[in-house]
């Protein structure tokens, strides 16, 4: 315990030390935790060294479930969704592409097939933390380019979710057969879903309804127990203890505490990860950067080759003109957290060599430091691209997203239909295996126990099929009434034959669930398990306790997904209904803060005159709750105002460089700071005989007169109407400079002739 503590003693001071240079160079702080790593790891022999590995690594594995859920805390599928298929498509075309771009320099060094595969995996996704933090030291983060490449790298983080579960069922098989692939990707969309439903009707359940009282103490205890709570799960289930941490993360995002939980945790976040950050340079070996000097080189040229070229081809595939796309390709050339996370989980499952974690942070801190360059290199090759490109093809890239005829209603009938009898009966079917699986695992060994084989049967069938009955109605029913399916029904006897197929399909599906049920329970003949089949799926659709039950338990859960927009309607916050719009054309709507030493607080928009300027407009100004749409002239500005600001890329830039300039200097604290002297009234002093209320000690000298030393040293407080006299000895708070003048004052005419 005690050599512990001394070793997180000292990694914590070297982190801290380190962090503080990084930070005064304006370097991303991860690369000052992994150098600390490095200063405190066994490969420095100059410094004190760290001896209880092991217990680092333990600290380290929290320090990732930490950082996968705060990753889940600001993750939201309903995001996903209304993002379109512009991000998907380019964050599927870049990790595809990446992945065999590692893979084959893995293969040209001769590295093993595990190797290979996680170094492309390693190399499939880039750094939300170093992007996001290089936006903002350009003063970019308001561009429109720059929210197209947030909505990937959000997009990459739940695919590589999806890429550990698929590494981790590769690594413990060691194969790659594609039927065993399929399996574990149906497992894995099984838990998603079950977890996720499940979670999203009880999670913000219970914390609604003990909410009078939680605390910010309990909430913390609370929030970090859920998460490791599915963490534990997700470790039985087979998976690794992020997926568990990633999905309660991304369950506890949907509730109206998503905000709070992520503040209370953001400290505990920043300490372990700091621990796991520093466990990472601590593998740094120079003998093996120098050995792997010649893979480290190639695999950082790849990486900015790759993303340079591939990931700017992805995003013109997914529907960006040439120069949005050259922009976005160019900010993604690094690697930076999940490559770790993923490295890590090669070493944890023995099945990378040791070579390969130190190779990755290397390349890892050099494409960091080439990414701000990278960056600003993108509109010059932009700039020379559009002047290489025939202008008709230039003209086609730059115009496809408007060429985009209009589909009329009637064809989005099917395609809407059935994405939403996909999703629901996928939910549902997973609700339904789940308590089934419950059932036989738990239930029926207790009433087999308790009652016997046949009599605890027949307990646990009705049991399970009374508890599987809402889901299993709501698999049939659904959308049966819709809007779609009345439209379809009307529109031509080929449709009415199309919808019916679909109900007899989901009819089956609920009957093979039952079937399920009987089979493994009763020792009748199959056939009339599918009759009683057919006839219990008839039942339940025809009982109105089992309707009502399910449109109660879909009404909650749909309560809880919308909760954080209802909130955010009833507080008038979040982004208005046309900024969607905006996206399509030049200009975009984006919301910045305003900086608590501001210049701009106290004045009116009249004054400072941004459509003039930078030819920018205020949509509205958000102050706390209070919301005001389409400000005038009059609206007056304060600290930390969030301003709704609509505009292109050039001026928006502008707008952001002005209001980072317009600030006051931070004070001095030997010049500004409040001090508190001792000054005695003596004879000949102008402010004798006078009140303190009318001296000007307040008003004309910024001054105030704590109180009155008496004879045993105390201090008696001072009262408005208390004359002063001779021999007074005042106790005064003011600035240096004020204390001094009013010093002066205070003196008799003949002792400031001294």
């Amino acid at each position: 315990m005690q050599q512990l503590i001394a070793d997180l003693a000292l990694i914590l001071v070297v982190a801290g030390v380190t962090t503080l240079v990084f930070k005064r160079l304006k370097q991303p702080l991860v690369l000052g935790y992994i150098v600390a790593g490095f200063i405190a790891g066994p490969h420095m022999p100059f410094t004190p060294t760290v001896t209880d590995t092991g217990s680092i690594q333990t600290w380290a594995d929290i320090g990732v479930i930490f950082l996968m859920f705060t990753l889940g805390l600001d993750f939201s599928f309903k995001k996903i969704v209304k993002m379109g298929m512009g991000p998907v498509i380019a964050a599927c075309c870049i990790i595809f592409s990446m992945m065999s771009v590692g893979s084959i320099v893995g293969h040209l060094f001769g590295w093993s097939s595990m190797n290979s595969l996680f170094l492309g995996g390693m190399l499939a996704m880039s750094s939300t933390t170093i992007i996001y933090k290089a936006f903002d030291d350009l003063g970019l983060r308001q561009q429109k380019f720059a929210g197209e490449v947030l909505s990937v790298l959000i997009l990459e983080d739940i695919l590589g979710i999806l890429l550990m579960v698929v590494l981790s069922a590769m690594a413990v098989s060691r194969q790659f057969e594609g039927v065993q692939l399929m399996g574990s990707l149906f497992k894995l969309a099984f838990f998603l879903i079950l977890w996720f439903v499940v979670g999203l009707y009880v999670v913000p359940t219970f914390l609604r309804r003990t909410q009078r009282w939680m605390n910010r103490e309990t909430l913390l205890v609370v929030s970090v127990g859920l998460c490791f709570l599915l963490v534990s799960i997700a470790c039985r289930a087979g998976y690794s203890a992020a997926f568990g941490a990633f999905m309660m993360g991304s369950i506890l995002a949907e509730t109206v505490e998503a905000e709070h939980i992520e503040r209370l945790v953001s400290p505990v976040k920043d300490l372990f990860g700091a621990v796991f950050f520093v466990s990472v340079g601590m593998l740094v070996d120079p003998a093996v950067l120098t050995a792997y000097a010649v893979p480290i080189v190639v695999i950082c040229l790849a990486i900015i080759a790759g993303q340079s070229v591939l990931g700017t081809a992805s995003f013109l595939l997914s529907g960006h003109p040439l120069r949005t796309a050259i922009r976005c390709g160019f900010s993604m050339c690094q690697i930076g957290e999940f490559a770790f996370i993923i490295a890590s989980l090669g070493v944890s499952l023995h099945v990378t060599a040791s070579f390969l974690y130190p190779v990755v942070v290397a390349v890892s801190i050099i494409t960091t430091f080439f990414t701000p360059y990278m960056i600003r290199a993108a509109v010059p090759v932009a700039a020379w691209a559009e002047r290489a490109i025939p202008q008709p093809v230039l003209k086609r890239l730059d115009h496809r997203g408007a060429r985009h005829a209009a589909t009329p209603p009637q064809h989005l009938l099917w395609r809407s239909l059935l994405t939403a009898l996909l999703s629901q009966v996928g939910a549902y079917l997973s609700l339904s295996v789940g308590v089934i699986g419950l059932a036989f695992s738990v239930l029926l060994p207790l009433s087999r126990h308790t009652l016997g084989h046949w009599p605890g049967n027949v307990v646990c069938g009705l049991l399970t099929l009374l508890a599987a009955s809402p889901f299993l109605r709501a698999i049939v029913m659904r959308k049966n009434h819709s809007a779609e399916w009345k439209a379809l029904f009307r529109r031509s006897r080929a449709d009415r034959v199309g919808l019916w197929c679909t109900f007899t399909a989901r009819y089956a599906v609920a009957a093979a669930c039952v079937y399920y049920v009987l089979n493994f329970l009763s020792p009748l003949w199959w056939p009339w398990h599918v009759l009683a089949s057919l006839a219990i799926v008839m039942l339940m659709v025809k009982s109105r306790r089992v309707k009502w039950t399910s449109i109660k338990l879909e009404r909650t859960f749909l309560q809880n997904l919308r909760q954080r927009e209802v909130q955010a309607r009833h507080e008038q916050g979040g982004m208005p209904g046309y900024a969607g719009r905006l996206q399509s054309r030049n200009l975009h709507l984006t919301e910045v803060e305003l900086p608590e030493d501001s210049t701009w607080a106290g004045k009116r928009l009249a004054e400072l005159g941004f459509g003039h300027n930078e030819g920018v407009m205020v949509a509205a100004v958000l102050r706390g709750t209070h919301r005001i749409l389409i400000p005038d002239g009059h609206t007056m500005l304060f600290p930390s105002d969030r301003l709704d600001v609509i505009g292109d890329d050039e001026s928006l830039a502008k707008f952001t460089q002005r209001m980072q300039r317009e600030v006051r200097p931070a004070p001095h604290s030997d010049e500004d700071g409040l001090l508190l002297r001792r000054y005695l009234l003596r004879e000949g002093s102008p402010l004798i005989g006078q009140r303190i209320s009318q001296s000007g000690i307040r008003d004309k000298y910024h001054c105030m007169v704590v109180g009155f030393e008496d004879e045993a040293g105390g201090i008696i407080p001072a009262a408005a109407q208390h004359v002063l006299k001779r021999t007074d000895t005042l106790w005064l708070v003011g600035t240096d400079d004020h204390l001094r003048t009013l010093r002066g004052v205070m003196q008799p005419p003949a002792a400031r002739g001294e």
